[in-house]
């Protein structure tokens, strides 16, 4: 099963405009979008799909506050659907859509969709960074930023969810789906990306009690730490508040910086995460502060230093 990770999440909103307001000015592009709701989507493809929460097209909710309805995989080829309808058809429903797709629930009951990927080949240039000791990657006098520099999501990384049952979900994802679990923070869950994925995570599980299942955050790669510390800025000066970050986590080495939704859950950008094959061998550390983040910041309005008094 070659699973890539998630190409969209799909929710039930209360309040679809205000949704597309945000996604738009996170920097999702909206696509077929209507009364209706529609994709809001990243450089590659990837994004998210809002409906409104009766919207009759949406796989039921699960019996708590979370609006999130489903999560779309997407898989390498068409014979990986074939492989997953087959290993999950042994114990549950699993239904085949006009398109190919599939459709099911995890053991939580997490509404699950499969999907040949609809992600887009990305070529384009990672952030350029000049180091002393190192050969300069910006040529003489090309610039690193600027006021109106693009810095728009690439991709959508990985998403973190609330379970009750950890045992459970770790069980279906690895030995159902072949997710590999790269780190554990003790006391939360795990980090865990597919087989056809080298990201550090796609996944995250945060043990939690019935009524809080859901989703806690979903993520957006950018193109390096500069791009996130600007588009975060633009988002804060646009009137949405922040609610972690700008910081950089152990785990992953992610720079991140999350932000509330109306969407009922956390935003977050991220850049530079770890990449990691099958000679990794899984850390664990207890959850907490220090073992989170390596670096945290605290966002405050622009400042310049001025000249002392009389102008000295």
């Amino acid at each position: 099963m070659k699973i890539i990770g998630p190409d969209y999440l799909v929710f039930g909103v209360s309040d679809l405009k205000a949704s597309a307001e945000y996604l738009t000015a996170f920097g999702l592009t909206p696509v077929d979008v209507d009364e209706a709701g529609g994709l809001f989507e990243a450089l590659d493809g990837t994004g998210v799909i809002i409906r409104a929460k009766d919207h009759p097209d949406l796989p039921p909710p699960l019996p708590t506050a979370t609006m999130l309805r489903q999560q779309v995989l997407g898989v390498v080829e068409a014979s990986d659907i074939d492989a997953i309808a087959e290993e999950l058809g042994k114990d549950r429903k699993v239904y085949r859509l006009a398109d190919g797709s599939i459709e099911t629930v995890d053991d939580l009951g997490f509404a699950l969709k499969f999907q040949v990927t609809k992600r887009r080949k990305l070529e384009m240039p990672a952030e350029k960074i000049n180091a002393p000791g190192a050969p300069a990657q910006r040529k003489a006098n090309e610039i690193g930023v600027w006021e109106d520099m693009p810095a728009r999501p690439r991709s959508l990384s990985h998403h973190v969810l609330f379970v009750p049952d950890m045992e459970k979900m770790i069980d279906f994802y690895t030995k159902r789906l072949g997710f590999v679990i790269t780190d554990v923070l003790t006391g939360a869950g795990p980090f865990l990306r597919p087989k056809a994925n080298d990201d550090h995570h796609t996944h995250f599980f945060i043990r939690a009690p019935d009524y809080m299942q859901g989703l806690e955050h979903l993520a957006f790669h950018m193109g390096g730490p500069t791009e996130l510390m600007v588009a975060g800025s633009r988002f804060v000066r646009a009137g949405y508040e922040s609610f972690w970050g700008p910081g950089r986590h152990k785990f992953g080495s992610n720079w991140f910086w999350y932000f509330n939704s109306p969407l009922g859950t956390h935003f977050e950008y991220d850049a530079d995460m770890d990449k990691h094959d099958d000679e990794w061998v899984a850390r664990e550390a207890p959850m907490g502060p220090e073992a989170s983040q390596i670096l945290h910041f605290q966002y405050r309005e622009k400042w310049a230093p001025g000249p002392g008094p009389g102008g000295k």
